[in-house]
């Protein structure tokens, strides 16, 4: 079976999701894990579930509950600085060019498993590729903004 995936790009307002077809309705099993609030859209061309970013740390460890793991794909702008908006931010949504180190809701990523180095997209993005497993649920939702 394929592993699902989440990419969090930079400059875009949601989440791209992918997760093989399991157990009748994925939509249903999003809106269970995530809230019924939770508005996810299917983008048929792409193949792909878009869900709003703050879902990031819930839906990674649900994902991995359910699969067994998935890999996180996170975009970061090489040329954005990182100053104390990123170092006291609450929440897990940190862009900039410390990729997360300074971040200050970011703790959640440091228990994922990193896969390969950071990538160079293009001259102003660059990306980390992790693996989060299913142990690692708790631990993943420790600094999450999204009940």
């Amino acid at each position: 079976m394929a592993r699902p995936w989440v990419r969090r790009n930079v400059g875009e307002q949601r989440l791209w999701v992918w997760m093989p077809y399991q157990g009748g309705s994925n939509r249903r099993w999003i809106l269970e894990e995530l809230g019924a609030r939770v508005r996810p859209e299917w983008n048929k061309p792409a193949g792909r579930w878009e869900i709003a970013r703050p879902h990031l740390c819930v839906l990674t460890g649900a994902l991995a509950e359910r699969f067994g793991e998935v890999d996180v794909y996170l975009q970061f702008a090489a040329t954005e600085r990182c100053d104390t908006r990123c170092q006291e931010a609450q929440g897990d949504d940190c862009t900039c060019s410390c990729m997360g180190e300074n971040h200050g809701g970011a703790a959640y990523w440091r228990t994922w498993l990193l896969v390969g180095d950071t990538t160079l997209v293009d001259g102003a993005r660059r990306e980390r590729h992790l693996r989060i497993q299913a142990s690692q649920r708790a631990e993943s939702r420790i600094g999450s903004s999204v009940p």
